[in-house]
């Protein structure tokens, strides 16, 4: 492996030709991204992509015929000085000892490969904070599933090395453009963001062909690129622009999935002249809406060149075809409507599962599992309490909420149910950060009922996982949650979720009937006050007063698979449903 800004090395193939990667004195060769391909394939080993718009090879290059054939093994050797001979020392001067000379260079390489290893574990950890809510998690998560299942895996991401980690290749790409943004990865003017997504997508589309993880590249064979929401939609249209139109990957296969189809990466038609396409894909991109009127839309483009079409559930997968849900773009949604599939999310039950879980294991918390949740889950429940200042006690149900504060995610409806649960005897404890009025009136809710409700303005992985683990109830209201991951996240702590009946919140949380003993929490079908408080009502009503009815809710729970190995299964089926698709 080559990272950028370790020392020289150069990558051999099994014969004695060999390609400089990145020398000292960083000589590097610059290759356009161009839409007049087909071009000649280049084959690096790593991509340090500019801001101005354009990659930059680290090294040498050569064609794919010399590169990146399967049969070609590489490995890598540190690269000794440039422009000295092998008769010469460290110095230039008289040849020294070669058995010095052995132990001396043994050391260096020791120390650059834990220097090396050190830097991969760094950036490792680093992952799970360069995301940004559920698309985050799903896009860490499902390439692992399908790893496991024997495909051979490339995750893009941006920043700047390149890793194998959990049958995944990791290839991380490097500009200025990507730099800064550890806070809010979606930081920005609307002209900038875009160009960051446009630099992506192209590189994106060019990395099978560029970059030799383990050796090989992946090439133009059996591909199948899996795009995510409009940030990533321009893959699709890149693939047919750069390649297919071009007799170029004609085998190769893209799925775009639907986190959240509100935002569609809009602006004015003007925007086309970032994209780097031919003038003929500007169809593409036009749509026309009763208040915008006629604007560029890469949702829209991406939707109709995209080989299959994936949502995160099959509740949207159904909404997205009405004028209410489709925003816009349900027309085009049901002209492809042959290319939809709704596939629930699955959830990384590595890292979120109460046995195991990292930050359970300090400040009072503590790992559970079904046959210890009632003494787990009450031990986690008081710690929490604890935590946030707010009085111990056992009897008093904990409701949790987790998620931005926005018209989307039903805060004003608790809210305006905040009085009724204030005289329900109830602890409420929210974390998230959002619209400024909301954060606001969060602050102010807590200054209200200082024994009875905390709110945490902000964002924080370990204090989400510790709501998860010591709530009694998890509130989701939102008025459309296309999957929404935090009641899989929930039910699998044993926490009974309240929900709203929309998108993926209806297809996972089945009510709860009292006469089967069956479901696995509370639902209501309007986003009206009246209907959450009915409904949050039953849910308390039941945790007081029908103990043995609220354990079943929370062992079914317990016991479900939500793993992402069902949804794994799933993306294959229309992985090769798009390569036999002509």
């Amino acid at each position: 492996m080559a990272s950028i800004g370790s020392l020289p090395c150069i990558i051999e193939t099994k014969t004695d030709s060999s390609v400089l990667v990145h020398s000292i004195i960083n000589r590097r060769l610059r290759f356009p991204f161009l839409t007049n391909r087909p071009r000649s394939s280049i084959e690096v080993c790593g991509i340090n992509a500019s801001a101005g718009g354009s990659s930059e090879a680290v090294g040498m290059c050569r064609g794919q015929n010399d590169w990146c054939s399967r049969g070609n093994l590489w490995r890598i050797k540190p690269l000794h000085a440039i422009g000295k001979s092998s008769a010469q020392g460290e110095d230039g001067g008289e040849p020294e000892d070669p058995l010095q000379a052995t132990i001396e260079k043994s050391k260096k390489v020791l120390a650059t490969q834990r220097e090396l290893l050190q830097q991969i574990a760094e950036r490792r950890k680093l992952l799970s904070s360069i995301q940004s809510g559920g698309l985050g998690d799903v896009a860490g998560a499902l390439p692992k599933a399908l790893a496991r299942r024997g495909h051979r895996v490339m995750d893009m991401e941006v920043a700047y090395f390149q890793a194998y980690i959990d049958g995944v290749d990791f290839v991380f790409i490097e500009s200025a453009v990507f730099r800064h943004m550890e806070n809010n990865i979606y930081t920005g003017k609307r002209e900038d963001i875009l160009k960051r997504m446009v630099l992506f997508c192209k590189a994106a589309v060019d990395v099978p062909w560029l970059v030799p993880c383990g050796g090989a590249c992946y090439g133009d064979g059996n591909l199948a690129f899996i795009a995510n929401d409009w940030h990533t939609a321009l893959l699709p249209v890149y693939l047919k622009a750069y390649y297919r139109d071009n007799g170029l990957m004609i085998y190769t296969r893209s799925i775009l999935v639907i986190h959240n189809i509100a935002h569609q990466g809009r602006g004015p038609v003007a925007d086309f002249s970032f994209v780097d396409l031919p003038g003929h894909y500007l169809d593409l991109f036009k749509l026309y809406d009763p208040i915008g009127g006629e604007h560029f839309n890469i949702f829209a483009a991406g939707l109709k060149t995209a080989d299959r079409v994936v949502t995160v559930s099959h509740g949207y997968s159904r909404e997205l075809k009405t004028v209410e849900g489709g925003w816009g773009l349900h027309g085009i949604i049901n002209e492809n409507d042959w290319k939809f599939r709704g596939i629930v999310n699955g959830i990384d039950t590595k890292e979120w599962n109460p046995q195991h879980d990292a930050f359970l294991k300090s400040d009072g918390y503590t790992n559970y599992s079904l046959e210890t949740l009632k003494t787990g889950k009450a031990q986690c429940k008081a710690a929490l309490q604890k935590e946030l200042g707010l009085p111990i006690r056992e009897d008093v149900p904990v409701i949790g909420f987790i998620g931005r504060l926005d018209h989307q995610k039903g805060v004003d409806l608790i809210a305006e149910a905040i009085p009724w649960m204030m005289g329900q005897d109830v602890q409420l404890v929210m974390l998230g950060s959002g619209r400024p009025d909301l954060e606001e009136m969060l602050r102010a809710f807590e200054h209200q009922h200082r024994d009875k409700v905390r709110g945490w303005v902000g964002f924080s992985v370990q204090t989400a996982h510790r709501i998860t683990a010591g709530a009694d109830i998890l509130l989701m209201p939102s008025r459309f949650e296309p999957c929404g991951l935090n009641q899989l996240y929930a039910m699998n702590y044993g926490t009974v979720p309240v929900v709203h009946a929309v998108g993926g919140l209806r297809d996972t949380v089945h009510p709860f009937n009292p006469y089967e003993e069956s479901g696995l929490g509370w639902t209501f079908d309007s986003a009206e006050v009246g209907e959450l408080i009915h409904a949050l009502g039953n849910c308390l009503y039941t945790y007081r007063e029908y103990k043995q009815s609220w354990e079943g809710i929370q062992t079914r729970g317990m016991m479900q698979d939500l793993s992402w190995d069902h949804a794994a299964q799933n993306y294959e089926e229309v992985l090769v449903a798009a390569k036999y698709q002509w």
